[in-house]
């Protein structure tokens, strides 16, 4: 099994790549592969609302790593995605990959255990954690808890490492990632995932 993680920081080794390390190292504890993927690394384009990918499968834009980690995640088990607050929300730049990540392609992810990791130096965890989660609730994603908000605090890795709360909070996630991963794993053997209805969509204007 193998579990995506996205590093929504524009710091590849920061203070939200050390507590997606610390979900990583309980996961591969329990047998799970991991990979970090640094996606803020660079400018992303927003979603323009073409809808090409709903024939595709994939964004028309194809120069900056979406549709790489597109790709990741129909090949993975589960998602972790973290996120630094920015005015009390995600960066901007993993909500530009994540709305062309997830738009017109979210079948592919449906049941694939989620969850939204989060770093702040003082506040803003709860409002970021949430607008996170909004795109697993979204796409049939399980959301996975832990003890308390997904969310360590410290203005740098050091200051995080001293979250003793916040680091054991990113273990309890992991493990609990991965019991759920190897439960689902068991149970498809007898009990196939739900069938679903074809989509209604409907439009609040007379």
């Amino acid at each position: 099994m193998r579990v995506l993680m996205l590093n929504g920081s524009p710091h590849k080794n920061g203070c939200t790549f050390t507590a997606l390390s610390e979900v990583a190292a309980q996961l591969e504890r329990e047998g799970i592969e991991t990979e970090i993927v640094h996606v803020a690394k660079k400018a992303i384009r927003g979603c323009i609302a073409c809808g090409k990918c709903q024939t595709t499968g994939h964004c028309v834009f194809d120069d900056d790593g979406v549709n790489e980690c597109v790709d990741k995640l129909k090949a993975a088990d589960g998602l972790v995605v973290g996120s630094p607050v920015y005015y009390a929300g995600p960066n901007g730049v993993l909500c530009s990959f994540l709305d062309r990540m997830f738009f017109g392609k979210s079948a592919a992810y449906a049941y694939k255990p989620a969850a939204a990791v989060v770093s702040c130096r003082r506040g803003g965890a709860s409002a970021t954690f949430d607008r996170l989660n909004k795109y697993f609730t979204i796409a049939n994603m399980p959301v996975v808890s832990s003890q308390y908000w997904n969310s360590v605090h410290g203005n740098t890795p050091d200051e995080v490492r001293q979250d003793l709360e916040g680091l054991q909070i990113m273990r309890t996630l992991g493990l609990n990632m991965a019991w759920l991963l190897k439960c689902i794993e068991l149970g498809r053997k007898t009990y196939p995932y739900p069938k679903r209805e074809d989509p209604v969509m409907t439009n609040f204007v007379r």
